[in-house]
């Protein structure tokens, strides 16, 4: 056992932080020590949440308007029980073109946003850096996967639109970045810095702890056979007899 823990430490050298754009990129979707994704990823995942609420909002509410104007228009020949028979009748129908309408649209802008994101967030982190052709790139491939079922004529239309969202789009982001002091890229590289580093301290200050005991193992397993042969060699030392040192005298 001394052996071992002299031959080497039962825990390995810490891995660098990723230095190829593959490996950056497949980082994206790993969970930390924590258990927790990066701080990139979990970004894609709330503003695909968020324009899922934006678009079912945007596309709710003036259906809903619109069908509850419309079944008080068709029903002033029908009989309601009451005044709050009436208007809970309008309410569910504008509640149904609600439901209908806005989850249309809410799930394509969250698709749309999605997408986007994940694209431009890929490239930023395979390329290490934030600029504005990845999100004219990101928007350029979003709009073209939304229209591309319309043929050659739609895949250009919705390439245009996805380069005319995405380049304000992402220069917004970019200064709201230059803002905070830091770029997103920038703070994830820090980051991913600084863990290494102290990562790489632990690891030196437990090599340095390993190899003391394995060291203090060694001592205390080599002390007694140090002992033995040690008597050993006083008992062969060569020993004057009584009869010799009388001849002697």
């Amino acid at each position: 056992m001394a052996e071992g823990l002299g031959a080497r430490p039962p825990f390995g050298r810490p891995a660098p932080p990723p230095q190829t754009g593959w490996e950056r990129l497949c980082e994206l979707w790993q969970r930390d020590e924590r258990q927790r994704f990066p701080e990139e990823t979990v970004n894609i995942i709330k503003s695909a949440f968020s324009g899922g609420v934006i678009g079912w909002v945007y596309g709710g509410l003036p259906a809903f308007r619109h069908a509850r104007k419309e079944f008080i228009a068709r029903s002033h020949g029908e009989l309601f029980q009451n005044r709050a028979d009436a208007v809970q009748s309008a309410h569910r129908a504008g509640l149904r073109s609600f439901i209908r309408y806005g989850w249309r649209w809410s799930w394509r802008v969250a698709a749309f946003v999605a997408i986007f994101n994940t694209v431009s967030t890929g490239l930023s982190v395979y390329r290490n850096k934030t600029t504005i052709s990845n999100f004219a790139a990101a928007g350029a491939l979003a709009g073209a996967l939304f229209r591309m079922h319309l043929g050659l004529h739609g895949l250009a239309g919705g390439s245009v639109f996805g380069i005319v969202f995405g380049i304000p789009a992402g220069g917004l982001l970019m200064v709201m970045q230059k803002l905070a002091g830091e770029t997103l890229q920038e703070k994830r590289n820090r980051e991913r810095r600084e863990l290494y580093e102290q990562k790489l301290e632990e690891w030196q200050s437990r090599l340095g702890v390993t190899e003391v005991l394995g060291q203090t193992e060694s001592n205390a397993q080599g002390g007694p056979q140090r002992e033995i042969k040690r008597i050993q060699e006083l008992l062969n030392l060569p020993q004057i007899s009584v009869a010799s040192s009388y001849e002697v005298f």
